[in-house]
């Protein structure tokens, strides 16, 4: 590569860091260079992956490394990095680096790969500093600083039945996290995308975990606002420390009546769902909703009971129908209707009996708004 092509870079006074905090609360770009499949199962919002070795030569390298050490291993990795790929490898990190002249690279733990990225760098004229502990020290980092936050913020869940439209009033309130939102699910069952895409359960947690290290930092002593959630939004799992956590928060509850709850479930999972349906699948978009749709009723069935569950599923059926003729959607609400009165409703009611926390408000969307504004500003 000629460097006659390349804007040399220098970061003179930027050391490599462990200046975690300092990281995430600044949104620093990053630049993960550990191999794909490490980055697919954790990473962190403001990472990049542009690998040093792709997941066939990291699986050799470890092999090597195992058993015959490290010098046969970085033996073994030179003879991997040909021109070529080395070429290739040099022209997109030195891209990030034009791009990001205030960011970092790691790989797990700060070790061989980060100083093979950085020396490779060095020699066209870039220094770029890593993270010192790598991928592994951060993620440590944000683990327990997420225990400590919600030890320290103060926590107020956003409570009330299902469909009552707890998402679009969080969002109102200034300080907030959405889980839902993170998870890319509505955590219900049926909360699932078009497209049935999730983040793992470290990309979630790390992610939530920076919200509210942000929060606790900025916003000293103010409290912040979560949806009420179950264990699992989706295929996301949240930490059993987190989730025991806001089951003793107080609930503020949320006061809807039953057809505007059903409105607003409709507009959620039947108008605005019906479109990203039409993008993603097309001609299919018909057989796929439908699937959506009664597949999901499938699974509450032995919770909602047979006939309800036939009653219901008839209803959607001929719902469904005559939706995709004139996209009327009011052929659901007597299937809604059921599902609040016979399932949801019950099991609200009964898990919040359950739980020994206290109520610190109750009532409709303009009354709570007020009321969380004044609960921020007096905290």
């Amino acid at each position: 590569m000629s460097t006659s092509k390349i804007n040399i870079i220098t970061a003179k006074g930027r050391n490599d860091s462990d200046n975690y905090l300092e990281l995430f609360l600044d949104d620093v770009p990053m630049m993960d260079v550990r191999a794909p499949i490490e980055f697919v199962k954790g990473t962190f919002p403001c990472s990049v992956n542009i690998p040093l070795l792709d997941d066939q030569q990291r699986e050799q390298i470890g092999i090597q490394y195992k058993n015959a050490g490290e010098e046969e291993a970085i033996e073994l990795g030179l003879k991997l990095a040909t021109p070529d790929i080395r070429a290739r490898r040099l022209e997109q990190w030195l891209d990030f680096c034009r791009r990001h002249e205030q960011g970092y690279l790691y790989c797990f733990r700060g070790g061989l790969r980060s100083r093979t990225t950085q020396t490779w760098l060095k020699e066209q004229g870039v220094d770029f500093p890593l993270i010192k502990g790598g991928y592994k020290a951060m993620r440590r980092f944000l683990i327990d600083e997420l225990e400590t936050s919600v030890d320290e913020v103060p926590l107020v869940i956003v409570s009330g039945l299902t469909g009552s439209g707890k998402t679009r009033v969080l969002k109102k309130i200034p300080h907030h996290v959405d889980l839902e939102g993170i998870a890319n699910h509505r955590g219900s069952a049926f909360g699932r995308n078009a497209s049935d895409t999730q983040p793992t359960s470290i990309d979630w947690e790390n992610q939530v975990s920076i919200e509210l290290l942000k929060h606790r930092h900025r916003f000293v002593g103010k409290p912040m606002f979560l949806e009420d959630e179950g264990r699992c939004i989706g295929k996301v799992n949240m930490s059993e420390y987190l989730h025991q956590k806001m089951q003793k928060a107080p609930r503020a509850i949320l006061e809807v009546d039953i057809d505007l709850r059903i409105k607003l479930i409709t507009d959620d999972y039947i108008e605005s769902a019906w479109p990203q349906y039409q993008a993603l699948y097309g001609d299919l978009a018909e057989i796929e909703f439908s699937r959506y749709i009664l597949d999901n009723l499938a699974r509450i069935q032995k919770r909602l009971g047979g006939d309800k569950y036939k009653q219901v599923r008839q209803c959607f059926e001929v719902a469904l129908t005559q939706f995709y003729i004139n996209q009327d959607a009011s052929g659901f609400n007597e299937g809604i209707h059921t599902l609040l009165v016979c399932y949801y409703d019950p099991m609200y009611r009964y898990q919040l009996s359950t739980k020994a926390v206290e109520i610190i408000f109750q009532g409709p969307e303009n009354d709570y708004l007020e009321w969380a504004k004044d609960r921020i500003a007096n905290a």
